[in-house]
């Protein structure tokens, strides 16, 4: 089976580069079935690998992208040069980060999501890139505020694409969620009541305002939902048991 990407429109600058990966066209069986990029939801790692090495050749990407071991919080890892061969593979211990930050060229930049949303950053001029996995606990947290911060960039002169996340309709939440964000300052725009007496809560809506308080305007993205669509994506809360997909960033 032919390996899916769903490429990022957003007005990022000449020279950067991005994608999404998909779960189709990978060597994991079910439940990873099949595209499978994460080491720590039970499938075998030769099969992680394989599906790691297809997608890098699809893209045709400058190095190995850097692959973080993601715990819903907020620390920013930065990164100077390409990992190496140990460093980039399956049965590396990865660092320990929810987003990351790149000021060169070559050197990609990886978020693994299976509900969670993905943020990719630039500056106008491609010079400086920030990637943040915005679960609700990381959102809430500030991982993107963190991210930017990394950055070192006003947030007027960035860009940003949000990736596919659960859609509100999907994503059911109960009051400390809701809580935790109006303690943090944000609007009840984002939750709506269900009749079980619990709230929908639409995370890129989050995302878009944590943004834009920022001063981070030009906003791509956001628009699909990964439980709504079982044939081109993982959910962790449709299926519990699944894989992960990539939000890959990079320059050359």
């Amino acid at each position: 089976m032919t390996l899916e990407l769903l490429q990022a429109e957003w007005s990022a600058p000449a020279g950067v580069q991005s994608a999404f990966s998909l779960r189709v066209g990978g060597t994991s069986p079910p439940p990873w079935d099949s595209l499978n990029v994460g080491v720590h939801v039970g499938d075998d790692l030769d099969a992680v690998a394989r599906n790691r090495h297809r997608l890098c050749e699809a893209l045709a990407l400058p190095s190995q992208p850097w692959w973080l071991d993601q715990v819903h919080g907020t620390t920013v890892a930065t990164f100077e040069q390409p990992p190496s061969s140990a460093e980039a593979a399956a049965t590396a211990v990865h660092p320990v980060a929810d987003a990351a930050v790149t000021r060169a060229a070559g050197v990609v930049l990886a978020i693994q999501v299976a509900d969670c949303l993905p943020v990719l950053l630039t500056d106008d001029q491609g010079s400086v890139l920030g990637a943040a996995h915005a679960g609700w606990r990381g959102l809430a947290a500030g991982v993107i505020e963190r991210t930017v911060e990394a950055m070192g960039v006003p947030g007027s002169k960035l860009r940003a694409w949000l990736g596919p996340s659960i859609g509100p309709a999907f994503f059911e939440v109960g009051p400390e969620v809701r809580e935790a964000f109006l303690a943090a300052g944000d609007s009840t725009g984002a939750f709506a009541p269900n009749p079980q007496g619990r709230w929908q809560c639409d995370l890129p809506a989050l995302a878009r305002a944590r943004l834009q308080r920022l001063n981070v305007t030009r906003i791509a993205g956001g628009d699909w939902c990964t439980a709504a669509d079982p044939v081109r994506f993982f959910s962790h809360r449709r299926d519990q048991r699944t894989g992960r997909m990539a939000a890959l960033l990079w320059r050359c």
